[in-house]
């Protein structure tokens, strides 16, 4: 499991024109599914992005967690995290799970966020042509691979 992380103070998911997710100060989480992963790495993932200490302190100190600053979370699925560009300029996507795998996956790591979180967290909507737009604090963006665990 992929994912990119950004600092944001604000974000949103808009689907077909309407708006299906905002968020201020918080995360934007870009999630990448291959068939390997497991409820390991999605344990594993979810402890990490929540105690990830990138906001400021009362020092200008990236001391401080998400949970920390009472933040919110908004969780878009993202496929193309898996892309392959080794061979020619089109990238291939073999290694992205298909929605049979995916979505079960997908909707368990949202649970967990929200259990570690102890709150709501937003959310795009599987497999959708959706609009992100955010504005990236920072900015500070992190790539987190549960497979590289390093």
């Amino acid at each position: 499991m992929k994912v990119v992380i950004q600092r944001v103070s604000s974000a949103s998911v808009t689907i077909e024109n309407n708006l299906a997710a905002v968020i201020k100060l918080g995360l934007l989480v870009l999630v990448g599914i291959e068939d390997a992963d497991s409820h390991e790495d999605i344990d594993w993932l979810c402890q990490k992005i929540v105690n990830l200490r990138i906001f400021a302190d009362e020092n200008q100190v990236m001391n401080l967690s998400v949970k920390d600053i009472n933040g919110d979370i908004i969780v878009v699925s993202q496929f193309t995290l898996h892309a392959n560009t080794k061979k020619g300029n089109r990238p291939s996507y073999i290694k992205a799970s298909k929605p049979k795998v995916a979505v079960p996956l997908y909707e368990k790591f949202i649970e967990r966020l929200e259990f570690n979180l102890e709150k709501k967290v937003q959310k795009g909507v599987f497999g959708a042509d959706m609009k992100v737009g955010l504005v990236n604090e920072g900015p500070v963006t992190i790539i987190i691979d549960s497979k590289n665990r390093e």
